[in-house]
């Protein structure tokens, strides 16, 4: 079918720790960058740059039918500080522009629905179209969005695969972000979306990145093959070829189990040359978005008082549950360095960023200004179940009965590179010197390395570099715990940050073990060596009008930390995650705005946070 469809277009186309709590000095810790969006001088010991690799446009076939008609372009502009019009009626607006962007629209029949409703092509015609350009409200939407979903779904489904269509909504794709790449001071990336499922919608898809200006002729989709190990294939011909790529596994959260099983895709047991294939091809995880985090889960750490964050129980575009094991990060993570210690191969050794999975052509919005996912679908507090109906449905639920309830105003992906280039940015994710964030823009920074230098020395920045290696990177164990460096500031225009905490995997009797240390605490507090745990610092939230505490919480937090559970010479993996103090759900927002009491089975506050990627102590590194 692809040499056919490939023919097709070719003829078409003619803070506390043992060593005590420091406050750390912006020069220390590379925090004295520039604005977002300005040109600086590249940087040997790199700048944190904030961007979104997931973004949906008027070309994927779904963005399309929830009303979205804004085009790569007008997302690339939004991206730079533009407004843009939502499907709803209402501008949004980044209060600061991104640093780097990419249109990841769906591969699976890109720019056909679009096509559809323009009467002057050949898909206008087919019975699919009818009524396209009728629909009015969000009710009728879904219900075309249904049809629409269950025929791609169907034996029929090549019958509105247009390969001009189809080319044409690609090489636009490519023209955008080439147009809108500006070197040193907005980043562009070719990119899409790979929408791959396992069985009933057991979400297995991946974010394509490409790293240059040229992309495919065209990508990989489902249409071609649903196995991602076949797109790891693909992405292994076009590198041959010079196209360099990654992709990225996101929403592992609704994949029930399947994105992080200890099989392969045919169902054997995974394999090195597996392991060789997938981190080759995927270094990263999407960890944070929309559609909820997938962090950890309360039932896989139970001793993680913050894991029930943004969980989002089901399946993606469904009600049904979503199993829990083989679909959260730090499982993954954890099975990962256990693979390692018994078989050798470690099949899930990821760097961790975040992304918002926009369909509007713009970005996830804020928690007070939340702008949600789903264009005419979702643009009202009525509609997403934060507010209640007029009166109880047929079923008799006072809310809209659904999961847009559970969806996060998230996140951002992170970076430390030198420069704000392709090849800088590119770079950085390739080694995994990444972070996540929940949409707030906390700058994060993580080293481990034996003999690094006093936390207040002028060069401990320098010094980690040499002496040390950054988030993503692998140390080789000594008989003593390395030295931890972590750094963490706050988003200026968001809330002060609470504690910074290091969460550790190790192996203990051949079993991955988990822990969660706090190591910098806000408000002078020390941390509680019998709890590992910081003092509560005292912030609240008025829910009557979100208001927060004002003289609580800190601006920048940092520790220089040693493992006190640190057995010499062990397999661990360890990542930094930071908690800003609470502030109101986009839920509790919309409730406050339409003067009701805000759902009483939903969150009221969040701690938005930040995670960076995880260094890995591998003993083997050392033979």
């Amino acid at each position: 079918m692809r040499s056919l469809l490939l023919l097709l277009v070719l003829f078409v186309a003619a803070c506390s720790d043992p060593k005590g709590t420091v406050e750390p000095s912006r020069s220390e810790t590379g925090a004295d960058t520039v604005s977002t969006g300005d040109a600086m001088k590249a940087n040997p010991l790199r700048n944190a740059y904030f961007g979104d690799l997931h973004v949906h446009t008027m070309y994927s076939f779904d963005a399309f039918i929830f009303g979205t008609i804004s085009s790569p372009d007008d997302a690339y502009e939004f991206a730079r500080g533009k407004p843009m019009r939502h499907p709803g009626g209402f501008d949004m607006q980044l209060r600061e522009p991104l640093d780097f962007y990419a249109v990841s629209d769906h591969a699976f029949y890109l720019g056909a629905l679009r096509a559809m409703s323009d009467p002057t092509t050949q898909l206008s015609k087919h019975e699919l179209s009818e009524g396209m350009d009728e629909l009015s409200d969000a009710l009728g939407r879904r219900a075309k969005f249904g049809k629409i979903l269950d025929f791609l779904l169907s034996e029929r489904r090549l019958e509105i695969l247009d390969p001009a269509v189809y080319k044409s909504a690609w090489d636009d794709i490519i023209a955008a972000a080439n147009r809108h790449n500006d070197p040193g001071k907005f980043t562009t990336f070719i990119g899409y979306e790979y929408t791959s499922s396992s069985g009933d919608f057991e979400n297995l898809h991946r974010n394509v990145i490409f790293k240059g200006d040229r992309g495919p002729n065209l990508p990989f989709s489902r249409i071609d093959s649903g196995n991602p190990e076949d797109l790891w294939d693909w992405m292994d011909e076009q590198r041959s070829q010079g196209l360099e790529a990654l992709a990225i596994p996101h929403n592992s959260n609704g994949s029930n189990g399947q994105m992080f099983k200890l099989l392969d895709f045919g169902g054997a047991p995974l394999t090195s040359d597996y392991a060789d294939r997938r981190m080759r091809n995927e270094p990263l995880v999407e960890i944070t978005q929309v559609k909820g985090t997938s962090d950890t889960h309360p039932a896989l750490s139970p001793n993680d008082e913050w894991a029930e964050f943004e969980i989002m129980p089901y399946r993606i575009a469904t009600t049904l549950p979503s199993a829990i094991n083989g679909s959260y990060v730090r499982e993954a993570l954890m099975n990962g360095i256990e693979l390692q210690e018994k078989k050798g191969f470690n099949p899930f050794k990821f760097g961790l960023i975040g992304s918002s999975d926009t369909h509007n052509a713009s970005w996830s919005g804020y928690e007070d200004d939340y702008w949600s996912k789903v264009g005419l679908l979702d643009d009202e507090p009525v509609e997403r179940g934060s507010v209640k109906l007029a009166e109880p449905d047929k079923e008799g639920n006072e809310y809209t009965s659904g999961y847009y309830q559970f969806w996060g105003a998230a996140g951002l992906a992170g970076v430390w590179a030198e420069e704000n280039t392709r090849a800088a940015i590119y770079d950085a994710l390739r080694r995994k010197e990444t972070f996540g964030t929940t949409g707030t823009r906390i700058k994060v920074r993580f080293f481990a390395g034996y003999g690094l230098p006093g936390a207040n020395d002028q060069d401990l920045l320098k010094a980690a570099y040499a002496r040390g290696v950054p988030m993503g990177g692998d140390l080789v164990p000594e008989r003593d715990s390395p030295d931890f460096l972590v750094w963490a500031a706050r988003d200026a225009q968001g809330a002060p940050l609470q504690r910074v905490q290091i969460v550790k995997a190790s192996i203990r009797a051949g079993k991955a073990v988990e822990s969660v240390f706090d190591v910098a605490c806000s408000d002078g507090g020390v941390v509680d060596k019998s709890t590992n745990r910081c003092p509560d610092n005292g912030s609240s939230v008025n829910l009557t009008d979100c208001g927060i505490s004002a003289n609580s919480g800190a601006a920048e937090l940092k520790a220089l930390w040693r493992d006190p559970d640190y057995d010499g010479g062990e397999r661990a993996m360890y990542y930094v995650r930071v908690l800003e103090n609470p502030t109101c759900r986009w839920s509790t927002w919309d409730a406050v705005r339409s003067g009701v009491a805000p759902r009483e089975d939903l969150p009221a506050t969040i701690q938005e946070r930040a995670w960076s990627s995880p260094i890995w102590l591998n003993p083997e590194a050392s033979q």
